[in-house]
């Protein structure tokens, strides 16, 4: 099991300094979240590679159809190379509300019609996938054209910068998204049935080489480690692989995260 942390908000400073504390008190990873109104993920994390050597680096969650492809791989090949080799991509199709789903657009003005996110997302990743191999890439889809462009630097990491993606257990549509990722980020809702049913069917069908992981976002409360302790490692005997520990919820201030952050990750014999 691995452990990361979803930095909740803060001053710019505060976000720096909050990951590198993270590594210090052995965490694997650290991630802030992607928001249109907060501070640029990628120019907070790139600043946090800056001060760290090990723990890997993340946004939660980027909301791939709505952001151009060509430079979101721009954005992560820049990290990984910042970072000499330690960015992570979590992707999902993009939290709608209410009042969206009204109005038929977001706020900014970006589709909420999931079958159109869906098929964003799926030209995202082939766009993303093509400008990362370092060759010349044209590409024709229905929603995106590029010819002969090429993305230089490229990547530190190989065959690619570890894709992880939100999917639905068992919708077809989605597992085969998955299986062009490097991991699948599940919920609390998921039974250790639909676990074990998922895994069954990434090893059989998964045809790619890199490592697979299973990564599991939690809100623990409270000051019993040992309690949360206990609920991580029965999500690892579940077959999950990563830990990504938040606190979306009050008190979450800096002080607050960064007392959580100083106690560790929720290790477990």
């Amino acid at each position: 099991m691995r452990y990361g942390f979803i930095i909740p908000g803060g001053g710019v400073r505060d976000i720096v300094e909050l990951g590198r504390e993270a590594e210090a008190a052995g965490w694997d990873a650290v991630f802030y979240w992607e928001g249109d109104w907060g501070v640029s993920p990628w120019v907070a994390l790139g600043a946090i590679a800056s001060h760290t050597e090990r723990i890997r680096l993340g946004a939660v969650l980027h909301p791939l159809p709505w952001r151009r492809p060509w430079l979101l791989a721009r954005d992560i090949a820049t990290l990984d190379q910042l970072s000499g080799g330690r960015a992570v991509l979590p992707i999902g199709l993009g939290a709608v509300h209410d009042p969206e789903w009204a109005a038929g657009t977001t706020r900014t003005g970006e589709v909420v019609d999931r079958k159109l996110r869906a098929q964003l997302m799926d030209e995202g990743l082939d766009v993303i996938d093509g400008l990362w191999s370092g060759e010349p890439f044209t590409y024709d889809g229905t929603h995106y054209h590029l010819r002969d462009a090429k993305l230089d630097p490229t990547p530190v990491q190989r065959p690619r910068v570890p894709i992880w993606v939100v999917a639905a257990w068992p919708r077809m549509k989605t597992m085969r998204r998955v299986l062009r990722c490097d991991g699948i980020l599940v919920s609390d809702d998921w039974t250790p049935e639909d676990l074990w049913d998922m895994r069954t069917y990434v090893q059989e069908h998964r045809t790619l080489d890199s490592p697979f992981d299973i990564v599991m976002e939690g809100s623990p409360r409270g000051d019993d480690p040992q309690q949360t302790a206990s609920a991580v490692r029965a999500w690892a005997e579940r077959g999950v692989t990563w830990w990504l520990e938040a606190m979306w919820s009050e008190p979450n201030g800096t002080k607050d995260v960064r007392a959580r952050i100083r106690q560790g990750p929720p290790r477990f014999e």
